[in-house]
């Protein structure tokens, strides 16, 4: 299929084919008839992608500061990659479309295939032929709404949100400022309420239309126009209300809300323009400034976008979608027209010109749409399936020269900053397929590293008897399934952390090892290869009697959105990354675990983890997130025999002996913090030596499964307040 793209760091547009994305439960796939153009917030993100790199820095110093941070926790190479690759990938446009459900995932039952949605989101109402759609951002088209209409479901919402949070009263008077769009669509929903408006924009063309479509009058902001009607409308009271619907630098926006706006008025934030608010002003009016977060409540919660989870009427009565159903429901009852707001329509084939022509100026227009091919008649695709366990003869040896065939499922953050930049390129690997959910995440895959193909049809991949092995690179719910497919398919596996959620996903993916013959299994735990670690333990030596290891981890606040905070899905942040502290302190100590003590701090993930050897060893994780984000995130001390092994966070080791060590009191080692090394690269050259040679994997499995038990075990120590037993798991 086809979707519209731009690379940020270049700015080049692009209209490229990408996988059809996958029909997950929970939503629908949606065939796009028109999809919107928002003259306003796309055009802004076309822009910035044309600055410089200084320019984008300066436009955007909230991402500045993360990089910041980054740097501090991960070094120079690390963040430049991830940067970069973040930078130089092909991002999705568009937000606002109505098309035809082609397919309808599992959970759905509202909506039927061949029935008109309008969707709204982001990730999800591109401009694509194919988009799944999540079931809290689609809504059914009424009937006799055409299809070119109900495409503004998005942008309606918007505009209906902002009003909603203005409160309008029938016989209020409210100016809206800057006539675009989303300012347009606001003047027709406040006349539909019984408001009298006045509009305010220095185009004359777009106060022309808003007049048309029920302002009282319009103007310059900069003239007494606007400053004339006001005061004739409101018998020189001022407006009860202000909308500002405006983008850009400039204050004039916020000062003229102030001076035209009567006293304890409300203010409504709906555009993206400067708020330097004149204290004075503001105060001595003792003015409402509000704002409108997007389409509604519901809007950048997870939970209710992705998983679909409403919220009570009773409680929240305008959600997202109630919001995009109600604007739709005007549209079909004649209260809204947008059709005057339609400046262009353009053939989807012909998007780069059109967004160059409007970025130039050659195309002035308020409402842009992108009208889509019918779809020609086709076969329909056939549905996903299981893979059948099949008994797979192992092979122990490759052909001397035989490359690597390697598939990836999953291309997001980590595996592009941190897995892939090791392995294109790498001598012996074929980077054979990607495969995703997301069609635009495995084409921006397959650019930057060399895929041959790009896909969102597993099945096809695993039954590709040219693959030899399959790295599961997703969210950590799927890990455990796909691993296990992936191995009854007779494929050398590399899964990232975590290899299971629960012991009945542990159970099933030993299950595939039996049932297939094929152990050939390796889990991301990349610290035990790390060189500077490595180097430490070969100088700290053998031990003789018990050791004691202490492992501070400051993991860190996780932003609000992040899907690791999806505990019900997901499961908890320590069952996602404890194995790698786990796995560090169980190599160092040369064993695997016999039982786990955990407790928490009252009221957050804060977690002291003790875990027990067999010979008496002791390691304790402290896994904190409300430390200071400055402080290195992870140092570790293990103590035996008179020495001391010291890491801090992988810049600096340190073994001290006693003097009647062979003489020695003393090892340093240590990296600059741009030289940061954690052990991937290292860990990725063991796994394809094994997978080349038929050698033993890099860890073996009765360490990973032991690593796995023993996170598995901290939420049933933390609920029992008891040590818990891993004889069981052994």
């Amino acid at each position: 299929m086809k979707q519209v793209v731009q690379n940020y760091k270049s700015g080049e547009l692009a209209v490229l084919d990408v996988p059809v994305p996958g029909c997950k439960p929970g939503g629908v796939l949606v065939r796009t008839a028109y999809s919107l153009i928002s003259t306003g917030t796309e055009l802004m993100k076309v822009s910035e992608a044309g600055m410089s790199m200084l320019g984008k820095a300066r436009s955007r110093p909230d991402q500045v500061a993360k990089v910041v941070q980054s740097v501090a926790t991960n070094g120079v190479p690390a963040t430049y990659r991830k940067v970069m690759g973040k930078l130089d990938s092909y991002t999705p446009l568009g937000y606002s479309l109505c098309g035809v459900v082609e397919q309808v995932g599992a959970g759905i039952d509202d909506v039927k295939v061949g029935d008109l949605v309008a969707c709204a989101g982001n990730e999800h109402a591109l401009h694509a032929e194919l988009n799944w759609v999540p079931k809290n951002l689609y809504a059914p088209v009424p009937d006799g709404l055409a299809p070119r209409r109900a495409a503004f479901g998005t942008v309606g919402s918007i505009a209906l949100q902002g009003v909603r949070q203005g409160e309008p009263q029938l016989g209020e008077v409210a100016l809206v400022i800057g006539l675009g769009l989303i300012g347009q669509l606001v003047v027709q929903l406040l006349a539909a309420a019984g408001v009298r408006v006045v509009g305010a924009d220095p185009d004359p063309a777009r106060c022309e239309l808003a007049e048309r479509l029920g302002a009282e009058a319009c103007g310059d902001p900069g003239s007494a126009s606007v400053e004339a009607a006001v005061a004739e409308l409101t018998g020189g009271h001022g407006v009860d209300q202000v909308y500002l619907a405006a983008g850009g630098g400039s204050n004039q926006p916020v000062e003229l809300a102030a001076r035209l706006c009567r006293d304890r008025g409300r203010v409504v934030d709906i555009g993206k323009c400067r708020l330097d608010l004149p204290w004075n002003a503001y105060y001595e009016k003792e003015l409402d400034v509000r704002f409108s977060r997007s389409y509604g409540p519901g809007r950048y919660d997870p939970e209710y976008e992705l998983e679909g989870r409403d919220y009570p009427i009773g409680y929240v009565r305008w959600t997202e979608r109630r919001n995009l159903a109600c604007f739709l429901d005007l549209m079909a009852r004649g209260g809204v027209d947008v059709e005057p707001l339609v400046s262009h329509v353009a053939a989807f084939d012909d998007a780069v010109e059109t967004y160059r022509s409007l970025k130039d100026g050659e195309l002035k227009a308020v409402a842009v749409l992108f009208r889509y091919p019918e779809r020609a008649e086709e076969a329909p695709e056939a549905p996903v399936v299981a893979v059948p366990a099949v008994n797979v003869k192992r092979t122990t040896a490759r052909a001397a020269g035989t490359p690597v065939r390697v598939a990836f499922i999953g291309a997001g953050n980590y595996a592009t900053s941190m897995l892939l930049p090791h392995l294109a390129g790498r001598e012996g690997v074929e980077l054979s397929t990607v495969v995703t959910t997301t069609a635009l995440s495995a084409a921006n895959a397959q650019r930057k590293f060399g895929f041959a193909r790009a896909t969102t049809d597993l099945d096809a991949v695993l039954g590709d008897g040219s693959v030899d092995a399959v790295f599961v690179v997703t969210r950590h719910s799927s890990h455990a399934d796909l691993t296990r497919k992936a191995l009854l398919a007779g494929k050398s596996v590399f899964v990232e952390k975590p290899l299971a959620l629960t012991e009945d996903e542990l159970a099933g993916v030993l299950a595939a090892v039996e049932e297939s013959g094929n152990d050939r299994l390796q889990v991301g735990f990349n610290r035990r290869f790390a060189p500077l670690l490595q180097e430490a333990k070969q100088r700290f030596g053998a031990r003789t009697g018990p050791a004691n290891l202490r492992y501070l981890v400051n993991a860190g606040r996780l932003e609000h959105g992040s899907w690791y905070l999806r505990q019900g899905s997901e499961g908890s942040r320590f069952a996602g990354e404890g194995g790698h502290f786990i796995d560090t302190a169980s190599w160092l100590l040369d064993a695997d675990p016999v039982s786990v003590y955990a407790v928490a701090t009252p009221g957050n993930e804060d977690l002291q983890v003790v875990l027990r050897y067999p010979d008496g060893s002791t390691a304790t994780i402290s896994y904190v997130t409300t430390g200071a984000s400055g402080f290195p995130k992870e140092t570790l001390d293990l103590v035996a025999d008179g020495k001391v092994l010291r890491l801090d966070d992988f810049v600096r080791a340190s073994v001290y002996f006693e003097k009647s060590t062979a003489g020695r009191k003393r090892w340093v080692s240590s990296r600059l913090p741009k030289a940061r090394d954690k052990g991937q690269n290292a860990e990725l050259a063991a796994f394809f030596r094994a997978v080349r040679t038929g050698g033993p994997m890099p860890v073996p499995l009765e360490s990973l499964v032991a690593t796995t038990a023993a996170t598995l075990a901290v939420p049933a120590g933390l609920a029992g307040g008891a040590p818990v037993t891993l004889a069981g798991h052994r």
